[in-house]
């Protein structure tokens, strides 16, 4: 199982942590952290020293209820970003979290080496074409409405079931545009109540029908926080422990905050799978 990224195959037979840099002042977590040079050239390189694989990118925030910026703004927040990471680290793997096909297009051409689209293509009818058009690994999450509207839509006939249609529907209309490399990310958090993204992380194998690899994005989300009635910042030991749980569940690639705590969730749980 592997993906392509700038002719480097990625093997996901292990599986990888992608590390959050979030350049948006209204992250639920870490909003507004990274704001000058330094600061993001330094975590960047904490999280590749600390074993991330891959960097994602996101200057739009995607939490409940947060407003659309427009494109413009979500260009000049993110491809400066892409030149200033690969001109002082430029074996770096970035990934871009947009749902915007010319975000998409210019962060590619900018350097960045895979897509991270919460909408699947819903969001933008160009998105699929273009990506197939670049050649570049593409992650699809599971998402109904937007992130303004998500939270009044977690109405499911069958929870687990409605998603893996999602995603053999959006994969079908993805292979009819050329796109080769796709990871598929059940939105943990996006049009979901807790009980809900419990029971998805749950049956998260059953995912494993669509023959894509899996990533797993609950890195101190409500789902955590609310549920040990704490706060995002107090969420680390309960992400590493979904995290764990999502690995033996199937997940191939976790998206976190804290890499060094999830590589070695991973790391244990690698010691796990030899014996």
């Amino acid at each position: 199982m592997t993906i392509n990224c700038k002719g480097q195959l990625i093997d996901l037979t292990t599986p990888k942590v992608m590390g959050i840099l979030n350049i948006t002042p209204d992250s639920f977590f870490d909003g507004g952290k990274y704001k000058d040079e330094s600061t993001i050239l330094n975590q960047v390189d904490t999280m590749l020293k600390d074993g991330a694989t891959y960097i994602d990118v996101g200057g739009c925030s995607s939490r409940p209820g947060a407003n659309n910026v427009s494109e413009n703004e979500e260009l000049n927040r993110i491809v400066p970003v892409i030149q200033l990471v690969l001109k002082h680290l430029p074996e770096t793997l970035i990934s871009v979290d947009t749902f915007r096909s010319e975000v998409a297009k210019k962060s590619i051409e900018a350097g960045a080496s895979l897509i991270n689209d919460i909408s699947a293509g819903k969001l933008d009818q160009n998105m699929l074409s273009t990506i197939g058009k670049l050649g570049v690994p593409y992650i699809m999450m599971h998402m109904k409405g937007n992130p303004k509207t998500m939270q009044q839509q977690t109405d499911y006939k069958d929870l687990v079931r409605d998603v893996i249609s999602y995603f053999a529907e959006r994969i079908a209309v993805a292979h009819t545009k050329k796109i080769n490399d796709i990871i598929i990310d059940p939105g943990f958090g996006f049009a979901k109540t807790t009980a809900q993204n419990y029971e998805l992380l749950n049956h998260l194998e059953l995912l494993k029908m669509l023959d894509k690899p899996i990533l797993a994005g609950v890195s101190r989300k409500s789902m955590i926080y609310k549920t040990l009635k704490t706060s995002s910042e107090k969420a680390l030991n309960g992400t590493t422990a979904l995290h764990m749980v999502a690995l033996q569940n199937g997940a191939k690639m976790l998206r976190v905050h804290d890499v060094k705590e999830a590589m070695e969730c991973v790391t244990l749980y690698n010691q796990l799978t030899v014996n």
